[in-house]
């Protein structure tokens, strides 16, 4: 049956969990995820049916004007997702929030690294995400532990992003995509349960998808083959200043609103008609 747009008359689904992104990845009904950073917006993504709402670093460049994500504070992230989460429960939403830990979170310490998913966790999110390769295995395995749900994050990690000489699409070579295979499955043994694929060739992504059975990616830059999609909320309204990625979609140019906007991002990514390979991927 092809994909409906939830409406009005619709009975309001059930709370999003990681139970039922598992359910989802099994029925083969991809994920939507988007950012949003206020209580209006995360609203208005619930209602158009999106599953999960990252509550990313992202929002240094997008609402504070910063250059990069690293200046980003812990309680700045703290403070965004308090207000996405009063928003959701004021308004009955249901979607799942997850909030980024930013550059310095968890960085110096196992212990650094709990307090700040712990507050973080407090603030009302139910996952948290972070950046990392084979450095952050064992504090995912800590953090799962724990009782906090991780989603990674690897191909272009924005907090390293000079390290890596500027926003570049990662795992071209033979020896980096096995190294990015092989952490996406050390990430899966440790607990993860989302991995988002960012910037990374739609052919090595379908590989890293197939391989991971309890972890479910999400792809940003990454072709259509992994579980799930998500795009930065400015960058899905067109309201991206400078530079647009080739992945990007403007979704309110197509719609004509805010709301059509979120409703056809949800859409697309649900009758997987976005991200397109050849216009969109890599």
């Amino acid at each position: 049956m092809p994909y409906q747009s939830p409406s009005a008359e619709a009975p309001r689904r059930a709370s999003v969990n990681v139970n039922s992104l598992s359910l989802m990845r099994g029925r083969g009904e991809p994920i939507a995820m988007l950012t949003a950073y206020d209580a209006s917006f995360a609203v208005l993504a619930d209602r158009a049916g999106v599953d999960v709402i990252l509550v990313g670093d992202s929002l240094g460049m997008v609402c504070q004007g910063r250059k990069s994500t690293l200046p980003v504070r812990l309680e700045d992230i703290c403070y965004h997702t308090e207000s996405v989460v009063r928003g959701l429960e004021a308004q009955g939403g249901t979607a799942m929030v997850i909030a980024d830990m930013p550059f310095g979170s968890y960085h110096a310490s196992l212990d650094q690294a709990i307090r700040s998913a712990s507050a973080l966790m407090q603030a009302g999110a139910q996952m948290v995400k972070l950046e990392g390769g084979a450095w952050v295995i064992d504090m995912v395995d800590q953090f799962v532990q724990r009782g906090i749900p991780v989603c990674a994050h690897l191909g272009l990690m924005p907090q390293t992003v000079h390290a890596i000489g500027g926003y570049r699409l990662q795992g071209k070579t033979p020896e980096d995509a096995e190294r990015l295979r092989e952490d996406a499955l050390a990430l899966e043994q440790a607990g993860a349960c989302l991995l988002v694929l960012e910037m990374v060739p739609a052919s090595l992504a379908v590989k890293i998808t197939d391989a991971l059975k309890a972890c479910h990616t999400i792809g940003i830059g990454a072709g259509c083959g992994t579980a799930g999609q998500v795009l930065v909320l400015h960058d899905m309204l067109g309201m991206k200043i400078g530079r647009t990625p080739r992945f990007v979609k403007d979704f309110l140019a197509q719609t004509g609103s805010i709301e059509g906007a979120f409703a056809a991002y949800v859409a697309e990514v649900k009758t997987r008609s976005f991200p397109v390979d050849e216009v969109h991927g890599f």
